[in-house]
């Protein structure tokens, strides 16, 4: 009897893995299954969309949602299904190079700050110096000296969200360096670069993974308002806050022309929060902890 005991207690204990953990988490599905049908529906918009997004039709102006348009139609006659599809491809490329380059910055900058005291002060005061203006602003202006394009849209969004990312890092970092693993890589003879590689920044992740989630959708968000200001891609390139300031001055009489994209920016955004929601309460043990 206590053999049987002892041999069931293990597997009593065991924890469920990573991605069971996931798949438990409600607000992680329900991000990913969301997300998930945004970039299907833009990677297949040249299948799926019925018509030329740049291509006007004067017969078909301000045509009303129907069988032969879903969406509607705009001033010019353009497609809105397909204007609001191939967007969405556009939009989600800058938001993901957004995130990829204020990512890989951000943990560069932040890890250089955290690990290395001398460096964290002057770092830190050039961070908090572009922190001083709101992202948007900041992106805003950088965007306005470059000049409309997608290339400088990009560049300006990675700038306005850099400094942000490098301060998580860094706040991370910090508190990993002290760790006691670390101190006993460090009296083993370990060297700044493998000590900073394999032990500080691997355990640092967590916070960043969670955070490039906020600034993919943040990243969405502020390319629209760019775009929909005039300082984003450059007409007739489709993007949703391109659609969205075409529609503007046809709000009462086509509000279709902005709903639509305005929904397909909703359900982006929202589902990227969920994700970033589910990600964090899996990777921080004291959500974990609580939830149960």
């Amino acid at each position: 009897m206590t053999t049987a005991v002892l041999e069931l207690a293990p597997a009593a204990v065991r924890r469920p893995s990573f991605g069971q953990r996931l798949l438990a988490n409600r607000s992680f599905v329900i991000g990913a299954v969301l997300v998930g049908l945004v970039v299907v529906l833009a990677a297949l918009a040249g299948v799926l969309a019925p018509f030329d997004p740049l291509k006007g039709n004067f017969r078909a102006r301000m045509v009303a949602p129907g069988m032969a348009h879903w969406m509607g139609t705009d001033h010019f006659g353009r497609d809105i299904l397909s204007r609001v599809l191939f967007g969405a491809r556009i939009s989600l490329m800058i938001a993901c190079m957004v995130a990829l380059i204020t990512g890989v910055a951000g943990v560069v900058i932040g890890a250089l700050a955290g690990y290395f005291r001398q460096l964290d002060g002057p770092i830190m005061r050039l961070m908090d110096a572009f922190m001083a203006f709101p992202s948007i602003i900041l992106a805003i202006a950088v965007s306005s000296v470059l000049g409309a394009s997608v290339f400088n849209v990009i560049v300006a969004l990675s700038i306005a969200a850099t400094p942000h990312t490098a301060r998580i890092v860094r706040a991370a970092v910090m508190v990993v360096r002290e760790m006691e693993y670390v101190e006993a890589a460090r009296a083993l003879g370990a060297g700044h670069a493998r000590i900073l590689l394999r032990h500080v920044l691997t355990n640092a992740m967590a916070p960043l993974v969670v955070r490039m989630t906020y600034v993919f959708a943040v990243a969405i968000l502020n390319e629209a308002v760019l775009s929909f200001i005039g300082v984003g891609p450059p007409p007739p390139t489709p993007t949703f806050g391109a659609i969205i300031a075409n529609g503007r001055d046809f709000i009462v009489a086509a509000p279709w022309i902005t709903v639509a994209p305005g929904l397909a920016i909703l359900v982006s955004v929202l589902g990227l929060n969920l994700l970033g929601d589910g990600l964090r309460d899996v990777l921080d043990p004291r959500m974990t902890v609580a939830t149960r």
